[in-house]
């Protein structure tokens, strides 16, 4: 207390010099519009940046709950854009019940091989969350492969970029089909076989998914034509696909189930049974 009392007297002089300023400025900036102006400019500014400063930091912690409520806003925009692709041709129609045989899911990628020849990639999700072997996997850009395995809480999925790899595809001007696999030569360089040769191809062409599986819907972006050149029979064309994924750098996908799948395999199934 002593010591406190002492700093006192010794800056007796600067601590009246102090308040006297102090007062001074306030009585200024109260009586002055110009300065009382300029005094809340700065003030303004000085307060904005710090709050911009910590909105800056509050909006990077929650960057992972703003992508969660994104994927389930694209997840719900996904199924409404199904639900109206089914009923497009349908004069009549209740409102209240739209027909949609797809079920959309979302999931993180958390391991991602692509340097393989059999590359697979593990998700955060599965049975648990209702996932299934055999269920579609895209991204926002495209396709990404299909799941082939699936445990209590995770899934593998084998990537488009696997030799063992086929899906079913098309070039999205002309509607001519063929299958998708990987040379495993660029990880963003895929390849489209049996595209008969009456096919106008033309370098920059979408090719998308053909809707002939149970597992993907027709229409999924896969990627645009590199290059193409015909096979050594001159019947069909070897076409290069550059792809619109990034399959080196994916966080989350949704997952696709087709709801009459099991349908659509057991009649097939029953079919070749007869036939054998």
């Amino acid at each position: 207390m002593q010591q406190i009392i002492f700093f006192f007297i010794r800056n007796k002089n600067f601590l009246l010099f102090a308040v006297l300023f102090t007062i001074s400025v306030a009585l200024t900036i109260q009586t002055h519009n110009y300065h009382n102006d300029k005094y809340i400019s700065s003030a303004n500014f000085i307060t904005g940046g710090i709050y911009s400063f910590r909105n800056n930091i509050t909006d990077y912690l929650n960057l992972g709950k703003e992508n969660e409520q994104l994927l389930q806003e694209n997840l719900m925009l996904r199924k409404k854009l199904d639900q109206f692709k089914e009923v497009v041709n349908v004069e009549k129609l209740d409102s209240t019940v739209l027909p949609n045989k797809f079920t959309y899911y979302t999931a993180r990628v958390i391991n991602n091989n692509y340097s393989k020849t059999k590359n697979q990639l593990t998700l955060d999700k599965g049975q648990s969350d209702s996932l299934k072997i055999d269920l579609g996997v895209i991204s926002s850009k495209g396709i990404v492969g299909i799941v082939s395995d699936v445990s209590e809480n995770y899934a593998t999925v084998q990537s488009i970029l696997n030799t063992e790899s086929r899906v079913n595809a098309k070039h999205k001007n002309s509607g001519h089909f063929g299958s998708l696999k990987w040379d495993t030569k660029k990880p963003n360089v895929i390849q489209l076989v049996d595209i008969p040769r009456i096919a106008p191809l033309a370098k920059g062409d979408t090719i998308v998914t053909s809707g002939r599986s149970t597992i993907f819907p027709e229409g999924i972006l896969i990627g645009t034509i590199k290059d193409f050149q015909l096979d050594k029979d001159n019947n069909y064309y070897y076409v290069n696909i550059d792809l619109f994924n990034d399959m080196t750098s994916l966080e989350h996908v949704y997952l696709i189930e087709n709801k009459e799948a099991k349908e659509i395999l057991e009649l097939e199934k029953g079919v070749e049974d007869v036939e054998q």
